[in-house]
C-alpha cells in the first residue's frame, strides 16, 4: 500500500477516535500530501463534511492547474457530493480503498473521464474498519449515506 492510502487510513482511524465515522482521505499533488481529512459530520455537526470534502478543504485554495495534477485517495468509494466536488475541480484520478460497503457514482465518474483505481492492498483493512463501525452504529451510518 502506498503512503497516500496509508495516510487516508490514518485519517479514518483519527475520525473514529474522535467519535466519528471512520472514513479518511488525502489529496496528493506532485508526490506530496496537499490536504488530508476525515469524515467530521458528527464532530462538527456538519451536513457535508465527508472525508474527501475535508481533505480538499484542508488543501486550501489551489489553482485549477493544481487540481488537474492531483489524485484523491479515499478509504471508501466517494458519494455523489464528493464525486461532484472532484468533477468540479477537475481532479483526474481517484484511488479507492473499498467499495463493497458503499459504491458511489463510479460509472458516472468514469464517463466523465476520471480514472478510478481500487487499492487492492488496502481493501480488506478499509472494509473491516468500516464494517465494525456500522455494526456498532447502524443508524449513524444510515444518516451519513442519506438513508
Amino acid at each position: 500500500m502506498n503512503e497516500f492510502m496509508r495516510a487516508a487510513i490514518e485519517e479514518a482511524r483519527a475520525g473514529q477516535a474522535e467519535g466519528g465515522i471512520p472514513i479518511g482521505s488525502v489529496l496528493e499533488l506532485d508526490g506530496r500530501i496537499a490536504g488530508r481529512g476525515h469524515n467530521r459530520r458528527v464532530q462538527r455537526g456538519s451536513a457535508i463534511l465527508h472525508a474527501e470534502m475535508d481533505a480538499i478543504e484542508s488543501a486550501g485554495r489551489l489553482r485549477a492547474a493544481d487540481y488537474r495534477r492531483a489524485t484523491l485517495y479515499t478509504t471508501l468509494s466517494p458519494c455523489d457530493m464528493c464525486s461532484g466536488t472532484a468533477l468540479l475541480y477537475g481532479i483526474p484520478r481517484i484511488v479507492i480503498g473499498e467499495s463493497r460497503t458503499f459504491r458511489g457514482p463510479e460509472a458516472y465518474l468514469r464517463s466523465r473521464g476520471v480514472v478510478l483505481e481500487t487499492d487492492a492492498s488496502a481493501e480488506a483493512e478499509c472494509y473491516r474498519l468500516l464494517q465494525a463501525f456500522i455494526r456498532a452504529n447502524p443508524s449513524l451510518w444510515d444518516e451519513d449515506i442519506g438513508r
